[in-house]
């Protein structure tokens, strides 16, 4: 009988690993340098690893789009006779939203998708500037854009070409940045009397607000199909922001997530995929760079584990 029982736990034990998450405890962190200086950012990440956000150009003037594949930053260009732009979002197939000048560096700001080399111009809601955030294997595309008769700006979800207006959490304003396969979406919007604005989760045609991590601000940038959520917080006082995860119902910061003396101080986190592989918005004492964190798994859990299941078993033993 204790031979069956300990296979019994054995099995147990394993099941209990392979059913569970390991929580994450270090990431290692990859430099994508730039499109000719020293300051670039990074905005989303897809299944394959390819990163997409912004880079400033030789002389610090410009800055454009960029997607990032095999250690290579391609340079996406701009609509029109715009001459800024700035990549949001990649799905798996390589396209990629964002948005861009129409004309030199100013507004109107306009919504792009990019696809087979090509931008295309996705329009408002009937305001003058629009800004495509994500999109996911489906094609749809989230984002923010101006509303007909206001100066607000709504979430959108743009799909068969069409553009619908998400609402809000009470407030005047809100933001869409992410959505996954299963449609949920991620931003942030006014709470009523516009007294703050918080990070949200939509699903369903219901905003559910995640909080914050002890400031009045909070803003959820980006979904992988596990319904993690990443975004940043200020904290307490609102003079210090830092990137979060939030996952199973609690928000936490990426910063204490990090290894000690990294040197690294994470602001921003912008996008997750279903590998838990984040893109964040850091700085160091040389200056501020796109980082790519890489959940390393703890290498004792299922010793630990296994170990818990020994002892129950000797405890249970019959003397």
């Amino acid at each position: 009988m204790r031979v069956l029982s300990f296979f019994l736990v054995v099995i147990l034990v394993l099941v209990c690993f392979l059913a569970s998450p390991i929580q994450a405890v270090e990431y290692t962190v990859t430099d994508l340098g730039d499109l000719g200086t020293y300051n670039s950012w990074a905005s989303g990440v897809n299944n394959s690893g390819q990163v997409v956000g912004g880079s400033f150009l030789a002389g610090n003037s410009v800055y454009h789009a960029f997607r990032w594949a095999g250690g290579i930053m391609q340079d996406l260009g701009a609509l029109g006779y715009g001459t800024g732009s700035q990549a949001e979002g990649i799905n798996d197939s390589g396209q990629v939203v964002g948005v861009s000048s129409l004309i030199g560096e100013s507004p109107p700001l306009h919504a792009f998708l990019f696809s087979g080399g090509v931008l295309l111009d996705l329009g408002t809601l009937g305001g003058t500037n629009s800004w495509a955030m994500a999109i996911n294997d489906y094609g749809q595309v989230v984002g923010s854009s101006g509303i007909s008769g206001s100066s607000a700006e709504h979430g959108f979800l743009y799909s068969g070409n069409t553009m619908q207006d998400l609402g809000t959490l009470g407030g005047t304003s809100s933001d869409a940045w992410d959505i996954n396969a299963s449609g949920q979406v991620v931003g942030a919007s006014g709470l009523t009397g516009d007294s703050a604005f918080h990070a949200y989760f939509y699903s369903g045609g219901i905003m559910k607000d995640l909080g914050t991590l002890g400031g009045k601000d909070s803003e959820a940038c980006g979904i992988n199909a596990g319904g993690q959520v990443v975004g940043y917080s200020w904290l307490d006082g609102d003079s210090v922001r830092h990137a979060f995860l939030w996952s199973g119902g609690v928000m936490t910061d990426l910063n204490t997530l990090l290894p000690s003396g990294s040197g690294w101080t994470l602001e921003v986190a912008n996008a997750i995929n279903d590998l838990g592989q984040i893109v964040c918005n850091g700085y160091n004492n040389e200056g501020v760079h796109a980082l790519l964190l890489t959940p390393v798994p703890e290498p004792m859990t299922l010793g630990l584990l296994a170990l818990g299941g020994l002892s129950l078993l000797r405890r249970k033993s019959p003397r």
